[in-house]
C-alpha cells in the first residue's frame, strides 16, 4: 500500500484503524507493506505504527524503518516482520530547493520471511513536486531520472509508491519511469495499464485518489501510484495478482483482472468528496474513516495491489529402494510438494510450484513439467533398473522455480542380489 498521509504527527487513531482495518463485505485492506509520504517526524511515524498494531484485526507486528528527517514531509516504511525483512534503507537521493527534487527520495530492500535474500526486492517511496510551471515539471524528471538509474543497478524486482503529482501519462517524469529505452532494467510498469489524461476525466474517476475530503475539490486526480518492476509481473515467484495486460475497467471498481484498488473509490465520487452513504467498495464506516484520516484537509486515498509469493519446494532427502532380486519390478513413489507456509500467505497468495525432473542412468522419472497448488503435492512413480546385480548409486533432481532452491537433488539407492529367489533354489 502506498499512502500520503496529509501532514501526520499524531491523533487520528481511530480514524487510520478503521481504514486500513476494518472489513466492509469481507473486504479489508490491512497492508502488509505500508509506504507512507508526508510524516511531519519520527513520532509521527511511531505513532502511526502503533494505530496499525494496536487495531482491531491486526496482526500486531508491524514494525518500522529507521526515520530519516529530510527537507519538508518525509517518507516512512511501515511493515509485518514476520512476513518481510528489512535489509536496509537507503537515501537515494536528498532533496532540496530547485532544481533538486523537494523532498528525500528513500530505498528499502527487503526479503521475504521465511525465504533467503533470493527473494530480495526493492521499495521506493518518493513525493514529487506538485504544480504544473515548468519547474515544477523539470523538478519531477529529475526525480523520476534518479530513481530510474538507480533501480537499474538493482538486479533483483522493484515496487515505486508515491505521490507523483503527475496528472498525465504523457507528461516526461512518468514516461521517464514507464516508457522503453536502451537500457529498460530500472523500467516500471503501471499494472493496471491505465494511461491517459487522467486530471479531471470521469473516464478515470475509478482509478482517481485525490481528493476525498468534505471540504476539497473533490475526486479528480490520479496522483498516487504504485508500479513494478518487469519481474513482478512476468507469472513467476514473487508477482503481481492481476493481469498488467489489461487496462482498468471503466465501469466498475470491482475489476476481476486486477488486485490493484484506490482503497475507498467506488467511481461515485467524481468532482465530489468520497463517496459515504452507500459506498460500494467499502461502506460508510471505512469511506468516512479515510476522509476523516486526512486530518481534514486536502488528502489522498491509499492505493494498493496484492502479490503472490513464490512457491517452495519440498522432496524426500533420499529414496531408498531396498534389497532387490535380479530382474525384479521396482518402483516407489516419489512425492514433490509446494510448502510455502499456506497459514501466513495464505493459498491464493502463493504461487504455484513448476518443477520438472531427470535422474542419472538407470533410474526412471516421469518426463515433463509439473505444477503443484499451495499446500499441494504431487505423487510420481520412480522406477530402478534391476537387470544388473550390486550396489545401485543415482540422483534423481528436481528443478524448479523455488528461488532458494532450484535444483534439488535426491540420494537413490539400492542393492541388487546377484540371484533370483524361486520356490528355494538359487538360479545364478
Amino acid at each position: 500500500m502506498n499512502y500520503n498521509v496529509t501532514n501526520y504527527s499524531s491523533g487520528r487513531t481511530s480514524d487510520i484503524q478503521n481504514a486500513l482495518f476494518a472489513t466492509f463485505q469481507g473486504r479489508s485492506a490491512k497492508p502488509d507493506i505500508f509506504i507512507g509520504q508526508e510524516f511531519l517526524s519520527s513520532a509521527g511515524v511511531t505513532n502511526w505504527k502503533s494505530a496499525m498494531n494496536t487495531a482491531s484485526g491486526s496482526s500486531g507486528t508491524y514494525s518500522s524503518a529507521a526515520f530519516i528527517d529530510g527537507p519538508d514531509t518525509d517518507s516512512a516504511l511501515i511493515y509485518r516482520s514476520d512476513k518481510v525483512v528489512l535489509d536496509r534503507t537507503v537515501v537515494v537521493a536528498t532533496g532540496g530547493n530547485s532544481p533538486l527534487p523537494p523532498r528525500n527520495i528513500l530505498r528499502y530492500d527487503m526479503h521475504l520471511a521465511g525465504y533467503g535474500t533470493s527473494t530480495t526486492f526493492s521499495v521506493y517511496s518518493s513525493h514529487m513536486k506538485a504544480g504544473t510551471t515548468s519547474d515544477d515539471m523539470a523538478r519531477r524528471l529529475l526525480e523520476a531520472q534518479i530513481i530510474r538509474d538507480d533501480a537499474q543497478t538493482l538486479g533483483h524486482p522493484f515496487i515505486s509508491g508515491g505521490d507523483y503529482n503527475i496528472q498525465s501519462s504523457n507528461e516526461t517524469s512518468f514516461s521517464e519511469l514507464t516508457g522503453s529505452q536502451t537500457n529498460n532494467l530500472g523500467r516500471f510498469f503501471d499494472p493496471i495499464k491505465t494511461s491517459g489524461t487522467w486530471n479531471n476525466s470521469s473516464t478515470y474517476r475509478f482509478v482517481h485518489t485525490q481528493d476525498p475530503w468534505s471540504g476539497g475539490a473533490g475526486m479528480d486526480d490520479r496522483f498516487d501510484f504504485v508500479l513494478l518492476s518487469s519481474a513482478l509481473i512476468d507469472g513467476q515467484g514473487l508477482d503481481y495478482i492481476g493481469n498488467p495486460n489489461v487496462s482498468y475497467s471503466t465501469t466498475t471498481w470491482n475489476d476481476p483482472n486486477h488486485s490493484y484498488r484506490s482503497w475507498g473509490n467506488d467511481g461515485t465520487s467524481f468532482n465530489t468528496p468520497l463517496t459515504v452513504t452507500n459506498n460500494a467498495m467499502v461502506g460508510p464506516v471505512i469511506a468516512q474513516a479515510l476522509i476523516n484520516a486526512t486530518g481534514n484537509g486536502s488528502g489522498h486515498l491509499p492505493v494498493f495491489l496484492d502479490l503472490k509469493v513464490p512457491a517452495k519446494v519440498s522432496v524426500p532427502s533420499s529414496i531408498n529402494f531396498g534389497t532387490l532380486q535380479l530382474g525384479q519390478s521396482a518402483s516407489v513413489q516419489l512425492t514433490v510438494t509446494n510448502s510455502a507456509n499456506t497459514s501466513l500467505w495464505t493459498a491464493p497468495g502463493i504461487d504455484a510450484l513448476t518443477y520438472s525432473m531427470t535422474a542419472t542412468l538407470g533410474i526412471s522419472v516421469p518426463g515433463g513439467t509439473f505444477n503443484a497448488p499451495a499446500g499441494g503435492f504431487i505423487n510420481h512413480t520412480v522406477s530402478l533398473n534391476t537387470s544388473f546385480a550390486g550396489p545401485k548409486q543415482g540422483v534423481i533432481t528436481v528443478s524448479s522455480d523455488d528461488p532458494d532452491n532450484p535444483v534439488v537433488s535426491i540420494p537413490v539407492s539400492a542393492y541388487v542380489l546377484p540371484f533370483r529367489t524361486t520356490g528355494g533354489n538359487h538360479i545364478d
